[in-house]
């Protein structure tokens, strides 16, 4: 008998798509118009999705969409093809030849990589907007509700396995409807084992990739295994180097006991990842380790194992540190901007010649969705070097660029931010972020023929200026088709928001916060 079914975790079943869809056919769950791969009738039949996809020897082919590889060997393509034998890519270019594959008829369509969050907090999908004009720490107007007491100290600590279950499998639903098809969940929610399993297994029910992050307990919970849990959960979860969720270690700096998380996650060779802002006074302890005089021995220190999320505020000399060992940073603009982590800082990282990932951090604030994502980038970064560029010279109404001011943000340079630059950075690059052969395919496929982007003119504009989450029409995760036509397979969201509603007031609830649909700061 499965524990977590035992404690109430909704589950999703692996039954034939034909079975589910008749099964669940009440809750208005609908298979109109799944009739790509129509011309095998042994693969679809009555308009059913099409079934097998990422099956070892399973082929189809993504036919005639303007193709975005963001890989520079392959190129890109006005109009071309996309070959996927099982989990696989096998070919990419105009013209490809394999009469024995299925047809995906991608005619007005985009064809990419998919979208890749490197820091997304999913168990707190329950508390969505809670906190959309709060801050994250208190002490200012907009702080009385605020990130730190409500979320980590008041709401986090009530949570359940179940909650922390359907939090985690709602959330990464909702951002591969969104054509996210990788996340770093930076998950804080480890009480006890049984919600680090629950965690893992809301994950991996998704049918996503992920790299799951083994981080604290948040409001220090009596009894929680972290870090030391860490050893259980990487043998238990994670004994092989090939399947969709892997782990990273979680080691915040600005609590007690840091250096342990570290030396664990460095003895299993696991990244190291930790928040890095000023706000929680963080940049004496950052510039030791950079210094490599960090944690109680003095002798903790940077290294290309780490990964560190929004660098706001740090020091010159730290960030240099950074570049030189080759750690990576990912950047979460909106959230930067809204809760005063600090200015994003995009321009110190040109300055150094680094690139960021990207990433959304909270759905308490903002949306997940990574459109927002790549264009809060890009205006941010543009906004910066334009009013530089203007400052430069007043008395010109066009001033030159002056040296060493940065060349404003392109729509590409984002795109190549939010796919390649995640994949690198979660050390999966080998794997996804780009439509290279040999690469497993994962792919989104975006409706170009849509009200809010026709007609096409600019492949790479559209995308990030143009479209939005309606737009996402198929989603492919190692081969296997995800979304199709707009729609997720293979869930009954009905039933799982129904799920997600009970978690949110149970949390209400044991928090002792009430629930006000009109409350403001």
């Amino acid at each position: 008998m499965c524990k977590l079914c035992d404690e109430g975790i909704p589950q999703i079943h692996s039954s034939s798509r034909r079975d589910f869809l008749r099964a669940t056919a009440a809750t208005g769950i609908a298979a109109a118009g799944l009739d790509l791969f129509a011309a095998r009738p042994a693969v679809a039949h009555d308009g059913d999705a099409p079934e097998d996809t990422g099956r070892r020897g399973r082929r189809y082919i993504i036919r005639g969409g303007s193709v975005m590889s963001l890989d520079p060997e392959v190129g890109d393509f006005p109009q071309a093809d996309v070959l996927v034998e099982g989990k696989k890519i096998v070919a990419v270019g105009p013209h490809l030849h394999a009469d024995d594959a299925g047809v995906i008829d991608a005619r007005g369509r985009i064809v990419m990589p998919g979208f890749i969050d490197t820091h997304h907090h999913q168990f707190e999908t329950a508390l969505r907007s809670f906190l959309a004009d709060g801050l994250l720490l208190p002490g200012t107007p907009g702080g009385e509700i605020n990130y730190y007491q409500y979320i980590l100290l008041t709401f986090a600590p009530v949570y359940r396995p179940q909650d922390v279950y359907i939090n985690e499998l709602f959330g990464s639903l909702s951002q591969l409807d969104d054509g996210v098809t990788t996340v770093h969940d930076i998950s804080q929610i480890h009480h006890s084992p049984e919600h680090s399993d629950a965690a893992i297994k809301g994950i991996m029910d998704s049918g996503r990739r992920a790299a799951f992050g083994y981080f604290e307990s948040a409001g220090a919970v009596a009894g929680n295994k972290y870090p030391d849990d860490a050893v259980r959960i990487k043998k238990q979860w994670f004994s092989s180097s090939d399947q969709l969720v892997t782990l990273i270690m979680g080691g915040e700096i600005y609590l007690p006991g840091y250096e342990n998380a570290w030396k664990i996650g460095r003895q299993l060779g696991l990244q190291v990842a930790a928040h890095i802002l000023s706000p929680f006074g963080m940049r004496p302890t950052f510039d030791l380790l950079a210094h490599g005089q960090g944690g109680d021995s003095g002798t903790l220190g940077l290294g290309p194992d780490n990964l560190f999320v929004h660098m706001t505020g740090m020091s010159d000399a730290a960030w240099q540190k950074v570049k030189d060992v080759g750690a990576q940073v990912s950047l979460a603009v909106p959230i930067e901007m809204n809760m005063r982590h600090g200015t994003p800082p995009i321009l110190k990282m040109a300055s150094l010649h680094m690139e960021p990932s990207l990433s959304s951090d909270v759905e308490v604030t903002l949306t997940a969705d990574f459109f927002t994502q790549m264009r809060s980038t890009m205006n941010i970064q543009r906004a910066l070097v334009n009013q530089m560029i203007l400052d430069s010279d007043p008395n010109n109404p066009w001033p030159p660029q002056p040296p060493g001011v940065p060349n404003p943000l392109t729509t590409r340079d984002v795109l190549r931010y939010a796919t390649l630059n995640g994949a690198k950075h979660l050390r999966l690059d080998k794997k996804t972020g780009s439509l290279t052969p040999d690469k497993e395919a994962d792919i989104v496929i975006l409706d170009a023929t849509a009200l809010n982007v026709a007609p096409l003119n600019q492949v790479p504009g559209a995308v990030v200026s143009l479209m939005d989450r309606t737009n996402v029409e198929t989603v492919i995760v190692a081969g296997k088709v995800r979304k199709w036509k707009g729609q997720l397979l293979d869930v009954d969201l009905k039933h799982l928001r129904r799920q997600l509603e009970a978690s949110r007031d149970h949390i209400f609830a044991a928090a002792g916060i009430q629930q006000d649909l009109y409350r403001s700061n």
